[in-house]
């Protein structure tokens, strides 16, 4: 299934530090690039993150952003350490007796180290959450890319028959065109006989013939057909291997325009770029 590295995709949900968004946006790139960007309090959950997200994206440049919702990550959960406050009441109230003048503030108490302990958030439950959020997003971005991926695949399947059109339109013109070709071949071996420069026409002649065997060129552009839509087929990240088989079909292309012989053959040859490039820009945007 072919999957387009262009998509977007966003969740939220609560953890135990307050209500996380996640937000994902792919766009297209020749490898893998992830970009995070995280509040301070998920630093920790950074490594866990990168992992889950590269084991699920092959190819493209995704940017990663985790934003806390509303005003819980800001208000930290104290807890009150009674028994060293009390320790700390019973130890003024037996001092009181040796000084009767000293006077201990509650206030004064509550500063003092230790007595309120900041309560932090289960960081092992807290990378689960998040975690879990991020499955979520994932599955979100995967959907979208596989739906793009899917129109992607018709548009280049359509470009790959409008080539195995015109390839089979060449294949059709060359019967008349070897017959106009051993036409003019005729005329040159008729002026070898009376020619100056016999030499000359030799080459000519032998140029001509080479020219005319277009056959191995259309067989290789029919096999590079099968293959792209083998390729289309399969349920793994298929962006590099159809571009590198691009590259053998324009080479076809380019050969077919070098060694025609005629304005018709030259003219499909022209197409057949025009279709493999219109192919190649859809390849840019699939894993």
């Amino acid at each position: 299934m072919i999957r387009s590295m262009t998509a977007y995709a966003q969740v939220e949900g609560e953890t135990p530090l307050g209500r996380v968004a996640v937000e994902l946006r792919g766009v297209n790139h020749r490898y893998l690039e992830l970009g995070l960007r995280l509040p301070d309090e998920l630093r920790a959950q950074e490594g866990a993150l990168r992992e889950r997200a590269t084991q699920r994206i092959a190819r493209g440049k995704l940017d990663l952003t985790l934003r806390l919702r509303g005003a819980i990550q800001a208000t930290p959960e104290l807890r009150l350490n009674e028994p060293y406050l009390k320790q700390l009441a019973d130890l003024s109230m037996h001092m009181s007796a040796r000084f009767p003048d000293l006077l201990v503030d509650f206030s004064e108490l509550l500063r003092m180290p230790g007595v309120i302990e900041t309560r932090e958030p289960d960081q092992l439950a807290l990378t689960e959450t998040v975690l879990a959020l991020l499955d979520q997003a994932l599955d979100g971005l995967l959907d979208a890319r596989q739906r793009e991926g899917a129109r992607l695949a018709q548009i280049m399947l359509e470009r790959l028959d409008a080539i195995a059109t015109q390839v089979a339109a060449v294949r059709a013109l060359m019967p008349d065109i070897r017959t106009r070709q051993r036409a003019r071949i005729d005329s040159l071996l008729a002026e070898l006989r009376d020619a100056s420069e016999p030499q000359r026409i030799e080459k000519e002649l032998v140029a001509q013939l080479l020219r005319m065997d277009v056959d191995e060129e259309l067989d290789r552009l029919d096999v590079h057909l099968a293959e792209a839509r083998r390729v289309l087929a399969l349920d793994e990240p298929v962006g590099r291997r159809l571009d590198f088989l691009l590259q053998e079909f324009n080479r076809e292309a380019n050969t077919l325009g070098s060694k025609s012989v005629d304005v018709r053959t030259s003219n499909a040859s022209i197409e057949l770029k025009v279709l493999i490039e219109q192919v190649r820009e859809q390849v840019q945007n699939i894993e």
